[in-house]
């Protein structure tokens, strides 16, 4: 007789597209049903809290974008932790046009930068440690590309999966890109976090959850996503082939699942060392205090399992 399938929800942080990818091609290919989850994602959008939703039970999983979700869910009390790590590498970047005076990071010290609201106490806290930002360089990026279109000085923020995409076709010129992780920014992206009651009461459906999503991811970038991104333009009909096509193209080119980590460790892997860096990063920069518990933001139960395919 067949075992019923484990209910399970998932949250993405944005609307469906390629940085999800791995997740959508797992539900697509039957990768979760054959674990025997019972998978629904639900797509995010500029009105969804992830951390809201998995404190207050409404979601058993959900997407986290960078390493300060994890930690400020343990500032802030919310029963949750990192679980796996799609994305090795940050995507977010630094934009600039075409320009002689700016080839680093170090070379955008004092100049104007256009940053969202919520990078202030995320990236922005790095940059000022690292290279001497200071907050008067802050512009307000509101994630409409004109301002930066028409200035031939400014710089912006983006996702290298994105923004320098569109800015190539609606400005007819390639813009100067900055991953921030080539410049040793050590934020874990496309994370899982996992609700603490699961983890420690249903670790087995945990386990098959995290499974199923890094196979879904080795799939999705390594093979052939066409499942997966049908599944993401059904969820997103304003997505289109190019723009997935482009994405998937930067998460190769660039790198982005893989790390010294995941060769020794498999895809999806996340280390202590790595989160102690980036929380000691930020200790510097005022943004956690000294005796946050950072070690309770993950867990490496369920993942660096040592198939570095």
């Amino acid at each position: 007789m067949a075992h019923a399938l484990e209910p399970v929800s998932f949250a993405t942080d944005w609307k469906a597209q390629a940085e999800q990818g791995g997740f959508y091609q797992a539900k697509a290919l039957g990768l979760y049903e054959k674990a025997g989850l019972d998978v629904t994602i639900r797509s995010g959008g500029p009105g969804v809290n992830i951390p809201q939703l998995l404190g207050a039970g409404a979601i058993d999983f959900g997407m986290g974008s960078n390493s300060f979700i994890p930690l400020n869910m343990v500032k802030a009390g919310v029963p949750a932790k990192a679980v796996m790590a799609a994305f090795q590498k940050d995507p977010q970047v630094l934009i600039t046009h075409p320009r002689d005076d700016i080839q680093s990071l170090a070379d955008m010290r004092g100049q104007p930068i256009m940053v969202a609201d919520a990078t202030v106490n995320a990236f922005w806290a790095w940059l000022r440690v690292k290279y001497g930002f200071e907050n008067r360089q802050i512009r307000k990026y509101t994630f409409n590309l004109a301002p930066f279109l028409v200035d031939p000085k400014a710089i912006q923020q983006g996702y290298v999966t994105s923004e320098p995409y569109t800015i190539e076709t609606r400005g007819n010129f390639k813009p100067q890109v900055f991953l921030l992780a080539d410049y040793d920014y050590p934020s874990y992206a496309s994370m899982v976090l996992a609700r603490t009651d699961w983890i420690e009461s249903k670790p087995e459906v945990v386990q098959a959850f995290v499974t199923a999503s890094i196979e879904g991811w080795r799939r999705y970038i390594y093979g052939d996503p066409t499942p997966g991104n049908q599944l993401i333009k059904q969820a997103n009909p304003e997505m289109t082939d190019d723009i997935i096509a482009n994405a998937i193209s930067q998460i190769r080119a660039r790198e982005m699942m893989r790390s010294a980590d995941t060769q020794a460790l498999g895809l999806g892997a996340m280390t202590e060392k790595r989160w102690r860096d980036f929380f000691d990063t930020m200790l510097q920069s005022g943004v956690y205090p000294r005796d946050l518990a950072w070690q309770s933001a993950f867990t490496t139960q369920f993942i660096n399992r040592g198939d570095p395919r």
